[in-house]
């Protein structure tokens, strides 16, 4: 009993997710699991529960559904070019629809970053606040060459109002709105025109950004920072079934560098 922490614990379900493991077994064995631990530490086995902190696996049959490369770029061919536009925010900067609707050429703020400032707040249909951030609150994401590419090109083609690229298609006065987007989606989707996973949604884009991330070795804090979640708790229990570093993992790859 004395091996169990909650790191254990986690290191338990990330197996589980990582092999393969239905959901409900998942489940099932974690509740086991949780059941004696939480006994032993009734008992004053432990001082603290190894099971604290640890995230149940129920969130496993929503997992994100994540298009591949190839995929990606078939998306970009569909819709109209407010289309492409948004598959490339979302999927190479991880912005959400509603940023993606507001995006402003002004907001290139280096070659390689985008300054997250405003949100289509799809409640006011107005430009508003991006999520967890006050006014004036601000993000800086990665610009990824062909991003700041597709953006300029659209600069160019169809011009700019204030720096914004999308404005309303029947009153250039008012912002975007998302659904024009997810509209579109839908419509492509009814006419089995996207080569899509099944189950993926819009924000599978949006997820492709986090993996891309993740599998390159870039470190979850900084993901969790430019994908603006509240905490990094949200990353986490999203993406950690994309992390690479599992101890058994680890310890090969140490032993490769003590071999050298």
């Amino acid at each position: 009993m004395d091996t169990f922490d909650h790191k254990a614990v986690d290191e338990f379900v990330r197996y589980m997710e990582a092999h393969g493991v239905g959901s409900a077994a998942q489940s099932n064995a974690f509740d086991k699991l949780a059941t004696i631990l939480l006994d032993a530490h009734r008992l004053g086995i432990y001082e603290v529960s190894p099971v604290v902190g640890v995230q149940h696996p129920q969130y496993s049959p929503g997992r994100a559904v994540i298009p591949t490369a190839s995929q990606l770029a078939s998306l970009r061919d569909q819709g109209d070019d407010s289309f492409r536009l948004f598959v490339e925010l979302m999927s190479g900067c991880g912005l959400r629809n509603g940023e993606a609707a507001a995006v402003n050429i002004n907001n290139i703020v280096a070659n390689d970053a985008y300054r997250v400032t405003e949100q289509v707040n799809q409640t006011t249909k107005d430009y508003g606040p991006i999520k967890h951030r006050k006014e004036d609150e601000y993000r800086d994401v990665p610009l990824p060459h062909q991003v700041r590419q597709t953006i300029e090109w659209h600069a160019e083609k169809h011009g700019t109002i204030d720096g914004y690229l999308l404005r309303h298609p029947k009153d250039k006065t008012q912002a975007f709105q998302p659904y024009f987007f997810q509209n579109q989606w839908q419509r492509l989707r009814k006419a089995q025109a996207l080569d899509i996973p099944d189950g993926m949604v819009i924000y599978g884009m949006r997820h492709f950004f986090a993996s891309n991330c993740l599998s390159h070795g870039i470190a979850i804090t900084d993901v969790a920072e430019w994908m603006g979640h509240r905490s990094i708790e949200i990353t986490f229990k999203t993406y950690r079934h994309l992390m690479p570093g599992t101890l058994g993992q680890a310890a090969k790859l140490l032993d490769l560098g003590l071999a050298a």
